[in-house]
């Protein structure tokens, strides 16, 4: 089948793998959307961060977390093997080095759910194999009401995110990309659609030279 031969010619060709963030105010979509294109998609896969906070109900170490305790955290970045780290909250969050690099250098693209801050020293770090998608709420009620609904944070803690919600917003100009999230299932179409663009940038596909070569060489 010709739709068949073209995938087949696509899988041929190397591609170094892409580091794509979703960032937003906490509580304005960027974790439904992740945990929807991992569904998804099975050529991304999500980076795995280290956090000093406690496991929350539901969440499974090594899934959704590494679960360790400040000093250890404090080890890992005096040795340099966190890409990305920041407090948040008043707890630590990073992103190890190792496996990221090892995913992308085999072609596979990694997700990452962090923070402006945590995005920022990415850039710094690998600005040819970022992707950057800021995410906004349709407006500051939704914001807190979505909030609410998760039923996973005190009355303390919502107003402390809510407080911080301006801050974080002041960031979206530092962004590739910029998703309003009005309506979950288009915001995720957006997200999708910037991954397959992305997906295909010449300098991205590594082996397009060979493959070049190869058609020129049929004539």
């Amino acid at each position: 089948m010709p739709a068949e031969r073209d995938r087949q010619h696509k899988d041929a060709i190397a591609r170094r793998g892409l580091m794509l963030v979703l960032s937003s105010p906490s509580g304005a979509g960027k974790t439904t959307l992740s945990r929807k294109l991992l569904e998804a998609d099975p050529g991304i896969e999500l980076s795995v961060s280290v956090t000093t906070r406690k496991q929350r109900s539901g969440e499974i170490d090594g899934r959704d977390y590494h679960f360790i305790d400040a000093q250890r955290f404090e080890t890992m970045v005096k040795r340099g093997e966190l890409l990305e780290w920041a407090q948040v909250f008043g707890h630590h969050y990073g992103t190890p080095r190792a496996p990221v690099e090892a995913a992308l250098l085999s072609g596979h693209d990694i997700l990452f759910d962090i923070d402006w801050q945590g995005t920022q020293q990415l850039r710094e770090k690998a600005d040819h194999d970022l992707v950057s998608v800021f995410v906004l709420p349709p407006s500051m009620p939704d914001l807190e009401r979505r909030l609410r609904r998760r039923a996973q944070d005190s009355d303390e803690v919502i107003r402390a995110r809510m407080a911080t919600a301006a801050e974080e917003m002041s960031h979206w100009a530092e962004y590739d990309y910029v998703v309003i999230n009005t309506d979950i299932d288009r915001a995720f179409a957006e997200v999708q659609t910037i991954l397959a663009a992305e997906r295909l940038k010449r300098e991205r596909q590594t082996g397009l030279s060979d493959f070049v070569r190869r058609l020129q060489a049929q004539l």
